[in-house]
């Protein structure tokens, strides 16, 4: 995400090494080529002027102390900017009504359908709400087909009328449905074109006008870039939508649509999405999103998402049994069981500072640690719960039981051990900073 904007921005701060004090004359390149990779980003040159010039007039009025160089100055105004550019701080997401209805709205394939379910899952989980989706795409059967699959996945129910072709009228019956059944948030899935068309404007006003929804998010494919933007505004026009939704940005994007799209419609980005699976859903964080573009890594998000997956009582258990140096392969399956829920791995790594250019050429996928539970689910519960039992005819064991070679298991048990130790020589350390999900 956003690699090669972040490679050329580090290149333009780059030419202020050595300078002992901000001036118009040596930041000009610098200035030239921040504004360079923002339009190579994609994003529309207005905005890139407007945005340097903006830059450029913050860095004059500065004063360089001394513990600080221009580069370092350049870094934090470009970082404040860029966020302010994105929208300047988190928006507020209303989801209060009874029920609340939120109305999904975008072009065919970015990713609106399974967006809808990923909303109801946060909804659901995050929030402790009781959400109802609502199948409003009559032309295409697979949406409907896929809303359901989705709804039977994250145990949501979802409304569908196969035979009605008004799409408000199923709008205003799924709203009736939910008082029913007291569900307290309803997501409207609406249907999508390749590009826009009259018809798909009027149908989803008259569900706007039929419903009045507290929320109208427009789903937004953040690899077409302006393209994405000019939809955006086409929609907003008609629409007057309440927030955007960037979906795929795992994917190969330029980060044009999430640096442009605030500016042109003057409406929040409110989440984002990447890939399929139903947990991969997040609230926007403007300042924490220039941060990850400049290298500066999201430990913030990193944080929280290992607090929403450790548990504190787990936590002091393993905390006990680290101190008597009991550690075992049981608990190290745990730990990454609970890894794994976190999120995509190289998704993680990236949000730790410095970690983004490091990984650039690395292939880290979502079967990274698929290996070591293999060798790991090959031993017996005895030789989990004491690994000094494991001798060379176990190892052979384990080896064909995970389909390793003899050396994949004697270098995953050293590993071990050298993890081990480590831990051992933390004993004195407050579990509170070893474990992200602890409390000091």
């Amino acid at each position: 995400m956003f690699q090669n904007l972040s490679e050329k921005l580090e290149t333009a701060f780059k030419n202020l090494k050595g300078q002992g004090r901000v001036t118009e004359l040596n930041i000009a390149s610098t200035l030239k080529d921040i504004r360079r990779a923002l339009v190579d980003a994609d994003v529309n040159y207005k905005i890139a002027k407007e945005f340097t010039d903006a830059v450029k007039d913050k860095a004059i009025g500065e004063k360089v102390i001394n513990a600080i160089s221009p580069a370092q100055l350049m870094v934090k105004i470009v970082k404040d900017e860029l966020a302010e550019l994105m929208g300047g701080q988190e928006s507020a997401f209303n989801a209060k009504g009874s029920p609340a209805v939120i109305l999904i709205a975008g072009l065919q394939g970015s990713g609106k359908t399974t967006f809808c379910g990923k909303l109801a899952n946060y909804l659901k989980i995050k929030k402790g709400l009781s959400p109802m989706l609502v199948a409003a795409d009559i032309y295409r059967p697979a949406a409907m087909e896929q809303l359901k699959i989705l709804g039977e996945q994250i145990g949501i129910d979802v409304h569908i009328e196969e035979e009605n072709k008004d799409v408000a009228d199923i709008a205003k019956n799924a709203v009736k449905e939910a008082r029913s059944k007291n569900k307290n948030v309803l997501i409207i899935d609406t249907a999508g074109r390749l590009a826009i068309d009259e018809a798909m404007m009027n149908e989803v006003a008259n569900i706007k006008n039929a419903i009045n929804p507290q929320e109208i998010l427009f789903v937004v494919d953040s690899m077409t870039g302006q393209d994405a933007v000019k939809t955006a505004k086409a929609f907003n026009d008609r629409l007057d939508f309440t927030g955007v939704v960037l979906t795929k940005l795992d994917g190969d994007t330029r980060g044009g649509a999430a640096l442009s799209i605030k500016y042109t419609v003057n409406k929040p980005i409110k989440f984002t999405s990447n890939g399929e699976k139903m947990d991969t859903l997040d609230v926007f964080y403007p300042e924490r999103m220039a941060q990850r573009i400049l290298g500066m890594g999201d430990i913030t998000t990193l944080v929280e998402k290992a607090q929403e997956q450790f548990d504190e009582e787990q936590a002091k258990k393993l905390e006990s049994k680290i101190r008597k140096n009991k550690f075992d392969f049981t608990d190290f399956k745990a730990q990454l069981e609970q890894v794994k829920k976190m999120g995509n791995m190289k998704d993680l790594l990236g949000l730790i500072p410095g970690m983004g250019k490091q990984m650039k050429n690395l292939d880290i996928n979502d079967d990274s640690f698929k290996g070591i539970e293999a060798m790991i689910n090959s031993m017996t519960p005895v030789e989990r719960a004491d690994p000094d039992l494991i001798d060379n005819s176990r190892k052979k064991r384990i080896a064909k039981g995970s389909g390793k070679d003899i050396q994949e298991v004697n270098n995953f048990m050293k590993q071990f051990e050298q993890m081990k130790g480590m831990m051992k020589n933390m004993n004195k350390m407050p579990m509170g900073r070893m474990m992200p999900g602890m409390k000091k």
